[in-house]
């Protein structure tokens, strides 16, 4: 494992699940950093603020995992957005759902976007974390 993640993204209202990756995050330093949101529209927010400024690229993240099911803006309202963005964005940025849900019209919903690179069913087991990590820095 040479290469790490230099930023991640969790945008996900529950706490414990948020602590339990950011945990396993640092424990098995699958990431620089980490940046923690509680609904997309903060997420966005930031997205939008960092392409303002055209030298802050380095401040977006190489990963995102985004939850669906949030307050003030859920996970698909986040997609929507996200989408009229993406293109302005000089970063690839590799994109997971991450749910709860296994209702496979969500499944089939999330992957109807092409920024969506899987979707990932809470909880999410351990060494399918590590490969994803080590996907994405590769």
């Amino acid at each position: 494992m040479g290469q790490k993640v230099e930023l991640a993204c969790i945008i996900d209202d529950d706490k414990i699940y948020v602590n339990l990756v950011k945990k396993i995050i640092e424990i098995k330093k699958l990431s620089e950093n980490l940046l923690i949101y509680k609904n997309g529209k903060e997420a966005l927010d930031y997205f939008k603020e960092i392409m303002e400024n055209v030298t802050d690229e380095d401040k977006l993240p190489d990963i995102i995992f985004l939850d669906l099911n949030m307050p003030v803006m859920d996970g698909w309202e986040f997609l929507n957005e996200f989408i009229k963005i993406k293109n302005q964005l000089n970063k690839k940025i590799t994109l997971y759902v991450v749910s709860s849900s296994i209702d496979p019209r969500d499944l089939e919903r999330a992957r109807s976007f092409n920024l969506v690179t899987d979707y990932l069913i809470k909880p999410i087991e351990l060494k399918k974390f590590e490969k994803i990590f080590d996907k994405t820095a590769a």
